[in-house]
């Protein structure tokens, strides 16, 4: 009677403890557990900790409510503008109603997928390229607003959409490297005009301000020698005025003009006279005499009148 009371007993406990392991779950901090009891949803979600269930009658489903970071595969489409591209993006969601992500969708990480790879798509064709580039936030809130609407419905809230990439063909590319090098080198070209404008400005009232005082230029003249002078180099530029050069010039011609007129008279004084009856009038003498007289210097013509060439002279 005793071994077979403690034959039950025993085989009481195996049965409870077999129970024991097949009713016991726990529930992680992070989780929530949807009991389903033949087939129908129990009352309430059981919370993170220890938790029973009935065996071979209660179901239990742990879903995760933590951030969920998906990424969305690369779409292809075609902007408003008429512009092929390729985006990509992530989306982060969470559930926040356990019942609801197990009940009314089948596989809600597989339902938010593809609801993100068709709003990106959506979006894609609604806006234009400067838009994608430029102003994604805006995008990202409107997929996030196109996301989120459906997915209220599954117990799913998504937290926020991020567009990754944009990438762009190759020969569209380089039509923009060349429209921002075209824009930079207009710039470039706008800045050095009004930067020669403003000095040209400058020079003409520097100028004129040289022009009433003579010795201005002068000074300036100096201190150009002593910036050259102070760099230490063998090389000293001094500069020569124009004037001067005018100046030499004028005195070269002037001298040139004077010697081709002297050996002219020179010539005609060396001449053989032809023979003629002498006079010896005093009319005929006296204009002998002023005949054979050499010019003075103030009778010569000017070095402007004069030829520059010994040749040309008659």
């Amino acid at each position: 009677m005793v071994g077979e009371l403690v034959a039950t007993g025993v085989t009481l406990a195996s049965v409870g403890a077999v129970y024991l392991a097949a009713a016991a779950r726990v529930v992680k901090q992070y989780e929530r557990g949807v009991v389903l009891r033949l087939g129908r949803l129990a009352s309430e979600v059981r919370g993170p900790g220890f938790t029973m269930i009935v065996p071979f009658v209660d179901r239990m489903r742990k879903v995760n409510m933590q951030i969920i970071t998906m990424p969305v595969p690369a779409q292809e489409g075609i902007t408003r503008d008429n512009v092929t591209v390729r985006v990509d993006a992530v989306v982060y969601f969470k559930v926040v109603d356990a019942a609801d992500a197990v009940i009314r969708v089948e596989d809600y990480r597989f339902a938010v997928s593809q609801m993100a790879q068709t709003s990106l798509r959506s979006i894609i064709g609604k806006s234009e390229l400067d838009d994608l580039l430029s102003n994604r936030e805006k995008l990202n809130q409107g997929l996030e607003l196109m996301m989120d609407s459906p997915a209220i419905g599954w117990g799913v809230t998504v937290d926020r959409v991020e567009i990754k990439d944009v990438s762009l063909p190759e020969t569209m590319k380089r039509s923009m490297a060349r429209q921002a090098e075209a824009t930079r080198d207009r710039r470039a070209r706008v800045i050095n005009a009004d930067a020669e404008l403003q000095a040209s400005k400058k020079l003409a009232e520097a100028a004129e301000a040289m022009s009433d005082q003579p010795a201005a230029l002068q000074l300036r003249l100096l201190q150009t020698v002593v910036a050259v002078a102070a760099e230490k180099n063998s090389t000293l530029v001094l500069p020569f005025p124009v004037e001067l050069l005018r100046f030499l010039e004028r005195s070269g011609l002037q001298a040139q003009a004077e010697t081709a007129a002297a050996e002219a008279v020179r010539g005609r004084a060396r001449r053989p006279a032809a023979p003629e009856v002498a006079d010896d009038s005093p009319a005929a003498v006296e204009g002998e005499a002023e005949g054979e007289r050499l010019p003075e210097l103030e009778d010569l013509p000017e070095a402007e009148d004069l030829p520059s060439r010994p040749e040309d002279l008659p």
